[in-house]
């Protein structure tokens, strides 16, 4: 069993790239290598058209036009872009941001960096199902608040932010909506036509596309102003300078195009798999499941498991790539920043399992991971003294 590869189960970390994807990107890291702002000759011009067939591609998932996208090298340049770049645009109106507390750290560490210039950053807490509460959210806008920030999908616990309730109150308020949406491609339906949304971090590689490519929605209606952070050759508008990586552009554009034909296909097959998940944990019990069961993209279970040392956990489930938490925080030994968010103790968030899953996962899959999570449960809690401290949820 140890020379096997262990099961995939890290979906959120990152999916595997679909192999239509490669296929789509191999001629233009050979033959078609052009520089798409070459536009003397025909290998630029090459190069320039699928760059932009894939700025297509990427504004139909969420129903944008194709000027509305930026590109970036990803959902962390994308919120630093956002958040940074309208707070340097709109400080003479006002110098208060608002986000939540559940949020990735790529926009956690963006406001704490902002706040060391001198903005003000107002943290939500979110309801013990992990849900933003909308009449906290709204007396958190004040006046002189100009972009409030909330992600679609989160990243550990998989929620569905209600962005419609939440853009709206910033819309009537004049407040800027940013979403960070790197989890939520081609899991929920997005449309910048109907959703008052401002701005939009996209990734790559969490929606079977390569890593090192994403890019930013910026509005039009109302008019987005979004100071560069970047500076060189003027690309992108001039909001994004540096060569574009033609490859990965034309990778993200086909994952973004087969996300939106397989999208209810893909939803359908992680519904199944999340059920048989449901049903295969109740032999743990007790178990505490993070995050409202409802609200939920189905590609996500995160199970806190009740007497259990968290480190002896997931080092007694070699077989399985799973992780305990975001993978951008999994370096740290402190408890989840979301798992405390939601009122859990220490020791519960310690003893988390993140679940995820997606296109090219199995039923066999989940049935072997079951089995292994049975039996590295029933031997740590068989040895473990927590049941004795009464470790509470």
């Amino acid at each position: 069993m140890a020379s096997e590869r262990p099961i995939y189960l890290d979906y959120g970390a990152t999916t595997p790239v679909d192999p239509r994807v490669v296929q789509a990107m191999l001629p233009w890291l050979s033959e078609h290598f052009g520089n798409p702002a070459s536009g003397s000759h025909a290998w630029g011009w090459e190069a320039e058209e699928a760059v932009e067939q894939a700025r297509r591609q990427v504004a139909a998932l969420i129903g944008a036009q194709a000027r509305d996208i930026v590109w970036t090298s990803g959902a962390t340049e994308s919120n630093n872009l956002a958040l940074k770049g309208v707070a340097h645009s709109y400080q003479d109106k006002g110098r208060h941001l608002v986000t939540v507390k559940t949020e990735h750290k790529a926009v956690l560490d963006t406001m704490h960096a902002l706040q060391g210039e001198g903005f003000e950053v107002t943290y939500l807490d979110v309801l013990p199902n992990g849900l933003v509460d909308i009449d906290a959210f709204a007396a958190a806008l004040r006046p002189d608040t100009i972009v409030a920030s909330v992600m679609a999908v989160n990243n550990e616990i998989g929620v569905v932010q209600d962005l419609q309730a939440l853009g709206s109150l910033c819309r009537e308020r004049g407040v800027i909506f940013h979403v960070d949406a790197a989890q939520a491609t081609g899991k929920v339906a997005l449309d910048m036509q109907a959703m008052p949304i401002d701005l939009m971090s996209l990734a790559s590689h969490k929606t079977y596309g390569p890593k090192g490519i994403g890019a930013l929605y910026v509005g039009r209606k109302p008019r987005v102003r979004v100071q560069a952070q970047i500076h060189g050759g003027g690309q992108e508008r001039g909001m994004r300078s540096g060569t574009l990586a033609t490859h990965q552009i034309v990778g993200m554009g086909k994952a973004f195009a087969l996300a939106q034909d397989e999208m209810a296909q893909d939803s359908a097959h992680a519904r199944a798999l999340q059920q048989r998940l449901l049903t295969g944990l109740q032999a743990l019990e007790p178990i505490v499941i993070n995050g409202d069961l409802v609200q939920r993209v189905p590609h996500n279970l995160n199970i806190s498991v009740p007497y259990v040392e968290g480190e002896a956990l997931l080092a007694g489930l070699p077989e399985l790539a799973l992780s305990s938490g975001s993978a951008c925080t999994s370096a740290s030994l402190e408890p989840s920043h979301v798992l405390r968010a939601l009122g859990r103790s220490d020791a519960l968030a310690h003893s988390t399992l993140r679940i995820t899953f997606g296109r090219f996962t199995t039923e066999a899959d989940i049935d072997r991971a079951l089995a292994c999570m049975q039996r590295c449960v029933a031997r740590l809690r068989a040895i473990s003294p927590l049941p004795e401290l009464q470790v509470q949820p």
